[in-house]
């Protein structure tokens, strides 16, 4: 059985997070699956998904990690493809990369009790994105 929604947000920023962990359950929940995989994917290239404790402290470190480790503002390639300023965020959003696989067990994403799903906004520029949710497995028993 594969069921599959979207996840619509609109970011303003980068570094802007977005816990989409009760999203996922929900659309989890609706599929009908018991035990399977649910498949998170950010359509675009410069936005990113994974887990983290989403927390306010871990909310500002990643962002500002990343801009230590790909900083904007530094000489890269891409500027003299396009001119727009974004480098850094492709590199960072390919660095964490577009998508992320949980197990489904007993009709919930499989997470650890500190672990939660994010959506991370790594562009200079408000975006509107996509987020496919793609739940596979088997469903469970019929409901009356």
């Amino acid at each position: 059985m594969v069921h599959q929604e979207e996840i619509r947000l609109h970011t303003t920023r980068a570094g802007q997070m977005h816990d989409l962990t009760d999203q996922v359950a929900g659309i989890v929940a609706r599929s009908g699956v018991q035990t399977g995989l649910v498949h998170i994917f950010n359509v675009g290239s410069t936005a990113a998904v994974g887990t983290i404790e989403f927390e306010p402290g871990l909310q500002a470190d990643l962002p500002r990690e990343l801009n230590r480790l790909l900083p904007p503002g530094r000489h890269y390639d891409h500027e003299q493809t396009w001119h727009d300023g974004n480098a850094h965020s492709h590199l960072q959003a390919t660095l964490l990369g577009p998508a992320l696989t949980v197990p489904v067990r007993n009709g919930r994403p499989l997470l650890g009790t500190w672990q939660q799903i994010f959506h991370l906004e790594c562009d200079i520029k408000p975006r509107e994105r996509r987020v496919v949710v793609t739940v596979m497995g088997e469903p469970g028993p019929a409901k009356p």
